[in-house]
């Protein structure tokens, strides 16, 4: 090797550049697994919440007939008055998606049977953006107006978020697995009143 190779092989290779080199690429692989999160991809989350507003009758006397009054939780089915199936975006997703009034006249947003990836900031998102297939269906959902309904409890089972009483579904069609961080949609589906 040719000595002012060798000389400058030496500079880099004193232990203070070593040192250096190592910590900053200890900080940037700290920040990449922060911010990508990598794991997620192979942990699910499952939840199994249960119908909202669907009450188990009260039993009546000693003979435990079933007097069909309500114990005060709604009582009853709750009413769909929307209703769509996910398509898949940035990762494979399925599962259905329901907008139900309760007795009460509030309304729950109901995921049910969802299938998808798990990922860092994953929110459930009510938008105004057209669901559209292929990629470019992928990045328009924060583009005009959206609510977020809060985290995705988990990306795979059953599950309910409670839908604020100034939401109007007219405005608001479609429903987006969103993740925040990337700004991405995983999945969607475009609400279709019943």
């Amino acid at each position: 090797m040719p000595r002012v190779l060798m000389s400058r092989v030496r500079k880099v290779l004193r232990p203070k550049f070593v040192v250096s080199g190592l910590v900053i690429g200890s900080v940037l692989a700290g920040f990449g697994l922060y911010w990508f999160q990598p794991w997620k991809l192979f942990q699910d989350e499952t939840v199994n919440e249960a119908l909202p507003g669907v009450a188990a009758p009260r039993q009546s006397g000693a003979s435990g007939a079933s007097d069909g009054a309500s114990d005060g939780s709604g009582g009853g089915r709750p009413k769909t008055v929307a209703r769509g199936e996910f398509i898949s975006h940035e990762h494979e997703t399925s599962g259905s998606v329901q907008v139900l009034e309760l007795a009460d006249g509030s309304r729950v947003l109901r995921l049910s049977d969802l299938d998808t990836s798990n990922g860092p900031d994953l929110r459930v998102w009510l938008s105004d953006a057209p669901v559209e297939e292929g990629i470019g269906g992928w990045r328009v959902f924060d583009d005009g107006e959206h609510v977020s309904l809060g985290e995705l409890k988990g990306n795979k089972g059953d599950q309910n978020y409670a839908l604020p009483a100034e939401v109007n579904l007219d405005e608001l069609g479609s429903v987006a697995i969103w993740c925040d961080r990337f700004d991405v949609s995983f999945g969607a589906a475009e609400l279709v009143a019943v």
